[in-house]
């Protein structure tokens, strides 16, 4: 009850035309950061953290709490509209928004995608004011052994990512992004590995390069050779799909709830995020939905999972970064600079210290998810318009946004090399019909696998025992091993029979 109280109390506070149109503008400017390929909301809040420095503490959180939310909605719009996800977390988002936006349904994909965020954004909130010494405990049960066997347990849902019925080619493609992963120094004792003497791979692979490398030119160099519209490829005299907030949530009532508890939970582990929520929640979505078979080709519960997962993740990973200064997302880890840089030490003592100011970054959550929903309705009326731009037009300038996105992040010429490298396997492998997001989610989860498996080791001195024995430990070795065995002929044939009796 108190912190219901607190929370409206800074409702109140906040809710004044200067600041609501600050937060406005900040959330509609980290949609525009998101959008942009190879931007992204981590970089938005590290570039305006700076800026911020002069301003009161109140209007400084507006600012960053509303780029953050808007940085992880907005990539998912260039994820829809032209296959190349703004933002790591809306790389899931682009294996069904993208094919909806082909067959016309762009607007409704958009609209899909934006009640999904502020769904998502709602729950990660709730759980964020009311509940985080209970998920606080819970990720502080995640030890070395736990992090590096979900990153394992990441890489075999890359078996479900493939839409040509073969889960070999896209653990093929899972392991292939996980062993690009090691190049580089490593994380431990900073020794160079596969670098071969070239100096521009100590610092490893660039992951937003390779991303846009691999989504992008590909889909660049089909779209050019189309030479047409995506508003072609829309079945003439077909009947639009209206989406609403209530509708949406009825007949997705289930998927939704499970996709922000998840992404609440994946988030509040520290040093998980955004990302990986958004992946395992379109992974279980696939595997709990009647009609597995449009995952992949176009499927609104597709988009609503990893959406509102990827969202969810922004409440929970402020929970351990406000109550143990350990933040649980890049962009989080940003964010917690920021708060330093203002005067706000997170840690256990930030409920004595300051007790109103996690319902104040609740309170700051609730308004900057429906202005983020407001903007969003926006968007959705407008944004797919692009789509009636010839490609010859709209791939050019696509084109020059990815090269500019993949040369900003590190300001490196190495990063367009790596871009070009990476759009030339992605075609290769569209080709060979092995999909491309598995590599993005090894080169994710790769870093995280490697450091904590062999920090495991160090702890347990070389003894593996531990990895069977703690009871996470074996829940996410039964996760494994299940994910795996579901994709086997054995575990479909018995639950074809199943069905059938």
């Amino acid at each position: 009850m108190t912190t219901l109280l607190q929370m409206i109390q800074s409702l109140i506070q906040l809710a004044t035309p200067f600041n609501l149109i600050l937060l406005l503008v900040s959330t509609c400017g980290g949609i525009l950061i998101g959008a942009l390929p190879g931007l992204s909301a981590t970089m938005g809040i590290a570039l305006l953290a700076g800026l911020t420095y002069t301003m009161p503490q109140d209007m400084a959180m507006i600012v960053l709490i509303g780029i953050y939310v808007g940085g992880i909605y907005g990539g998912s719009i260039s994820a829809t509209l032209i296959g190349i996800p703004g933002t790591g977390s809306a790389a899931a988002t682009t294996l069904d928004g993208y094919p909806l936006a082909k067959q016309g349904l762009g607007r409704e994909a958009l609209s899909t995608v934006t009640i999904a965020s502020f769904i998502g954004t709602l729950i990660g909130m709730v759980f964020l004011a009311f509940l985080t010494p209970t998920l606080q405990d819970v990720a502080l049960m995640f030890a070395s052994h736990e992090f590096a066997l979900l990153a394992i347990f990441g890489v075999t849902i890359c078996g479900t990512l493939t839409t040509e019925g073969s889960p070999l080619k896209g653990w093929i493609a899972g392991f292939f992004g996980l062993a690009l992963s090691c190049v580089g120094y490593e994380e431990l004792f900073s020794v160079p590995r596969f670098t071969y003497n070239n100096v521009a791979l100590y610092a490893g692979i660039a992951f937003v390069p390779a991303m846009i490398g691999l989504f992008g030119v590909p889909n660049i160099f089909d779209n050019l050779a189309k030479g047409t519209t995506a508003e072609s490829a829309d079945v003439s005299g077909e009947k639009k799909i209206k989406i609403g907030i209530i509708g949406m949530v009825k007949s997705n009532l289930a998927n939704i709830c499970r996709s922000g508890l998840l992404g609440t939970a994946i988030g509040a582990i520290p040093g998980v995020g955004e990302d990986v929520a958004a992946w395992l929640s379109y992974d279980t979505a696939r595997r709990s939905s009647k009609e597995p078979e449009k995952f992949g080709k176009g499927s609104f519960e597709g988009i609503i999972a990893s959406e509102c997962a990827n969202n969810a993740a922004i409440g929970g990973a402020l929970i351990p970064l406000l109550s143990l200064a350990i933040p649980g997302s890049p962009p989080s880890a940003v964010l917690l600079g920021a708060l330093q840089l203002h005067g706000i030490r997170p840690g256990p003592m930030l409920t004595f210290d300051q007790p109103e100011f996690i319902p104040y970054m609740a309170a700051l959550l609730l308004l900057a998810s429906f202005l983020m929903r407001f903007s969003g309705w926006g968007i959705c009326q407008i944004a797919p318009k692009l789509l009636r731009v010839p490609f010859f037009i709209l791939m050019p300038v696509v084109g020059v946004l990815s090269i500019i996105g993949a040369y900003a992040l590190n300001v490196n010429m190495f990063d367009l090399t790596i871009m070009f490298i990476f759009g030339v396997i992605g075609y290769f492998f569209t080709k060979l019909k092995i999909p491309a997001a598995p590599i993005v989610l090894g080169l994710i989860l790769g870093n995280m696998a490697d450091s904590n498996f062999r920090r495991a080791l160090q702890a347990s001195q070389g003894s593996f025992s531990p990895f069977v024995t703690r009871p996470i430990s074996i829940l996410v070795l039964f996760l494994i091993f299940f994910t795996m065995f579901s994709q086997t002929p054995v575990y479909k044939s018995l639950k074809a029979k199943l069905k059938k009796s």
